[in-house]
C-alpha cells in the first residue's frame, strides 16, 4: 500500500517486509529500484517535480527517516514505521549470504567501499562481495561494464541524491544480471566506521538527526530542510 506524502509515493511497509519485498526482486527477470528518501531528499522532490517523478518509479520507496514519519502522520497518512536505508541493508546482508547473492558497492571515497566489505561480511559469514568502486568516477560508462563483469545480482549505489537516483534509473537497462539495487547516501560511510550512528536510545526516539548535526555541525543548512518539510506537510503544499 503506497501513502502520498507531499508527492512522494511511499511504500507503508515495516522493515520486515521492505526485506521480503527485496528478496522477492532477486527472483525477478530486471532490476528492481529502491530509494530511500529521507525528509531532506523529500524536500527536494516536493520542490522539484522532475526529481519527485524520478523517485515515484521506484518499485520500492522507503521512509528513511523520522521526519518523514512525522510529516506523514501530520499529513494525516501515516506510515508504520521509519525503515532507515543502512538498516535495510543491513538487514539484506543475512539474506544475500543465504542465497549466494553477489554483491556489488559503488561510491564514497576511494578505499571506503572495501572497509565496508571487510565489515559486511563479518556482519554476514559467506557474503559474496563480488567487487566495489568509488564515487569519484568521471565515465560512467566502465564502472557499468565493471558491474557486469563482476556478474552482481544486488547493487548498492551510494553516490548522495540525486546522482545514485539518477544513475540508477539511467542504468537499468543495461544492467544484465543485477535484480536489486538500492540508493543508500552515505551508508558505507557508516558500514565502515568512518561515520559513527547514534547510540540505540537515540534512534529510538528519533533524534539520530540531532546526533548527526552535533557530530557534523556544517551540516546545519542542509538540516533547515526538514522544518520546512514539516511546514509543507502541516500547510499541505
Amino acid at each position: 500500500m503506497k501513502q502520498n506524502v507531499l508527492g512522494l509515493q511511499f511504500d507503508n511497509v515495516t522493515m520486515q517486509e521492505a526485506i521480503r519485498c527485496g528478496e522477492q526482486f532477486l527472483e525477478g527477470d530486471k532490476p528492481a529500484v529502491v530509494v530511500t528518501p529521507n525528509a531532506e531528499i523529500a524536500y527536494d522532490a516536493a520542490q522539484d517535480p522532475t526529481f519527485c517523478e524520478l523517485l515515484n518509479g521506484a518499485d520500492l520507496i522507503l521512509p528513511d527517516g523520522a521526519g518523514v514519519v512525522l510529516a506523514a502522520k501530520l499529513r494525516k497518512t501515516p506510515l508504520k514505521e521509519k525503515v532507515a536505508g543502512i538498516d535495510f541493508a543491513t538487514n539484506l546482508l543475512p539474506v544475500f549470504a543465504r542465497r549466494g547473492t553477489r554483491l556489488y558497492l559503488l561510491g564514497s571515497k576511494p578505499g571506503v567501499a572495501e572497509q565496508a566489505a571487510q565489515k559486511m561480511c563479518q556482519l554476514a559469514p559467506g557474503l559474496v562481495i563480488c567487487g566495489t568502486a568509488d564515487g569519484y568516477f568521471q565515465q560512467e560508462a566502465p564502472v557499468i561494464d565493471a558491474i557486469n563483469a563482476a556478474k552482481a545480482e544486488a547493487l548498492f549505489v551510494c553516490l548522495g541524491a540525486p546522482k545514485q537516483e539518477k544513475f540508477m534509473f539511467a542504468h537499468r537497462p543495461e544492467l544484465q544480471t543485477v535484480r536489486l539495487m538500492a540508493g543508500l547516501g552515505g551508508s558505507l560511510d557508516g558500514f565502515a566506521g568512518n561515520v559513527k550512528r547514534a547510540p540505540k536510545w537515540m534512534i529510538r526516539m528519533q533524534l539520530e538527526w540531532l546526533y548527526r548535526l552535533c557530530k557534523q555541525p556544517k551540516r546545519l543548512g542542509r538540516m533547515m530542510r526538514l522544518p520546512k518539510y514539516l511546514i509543507k506537510a502541516v500547510r499541505g503544499q
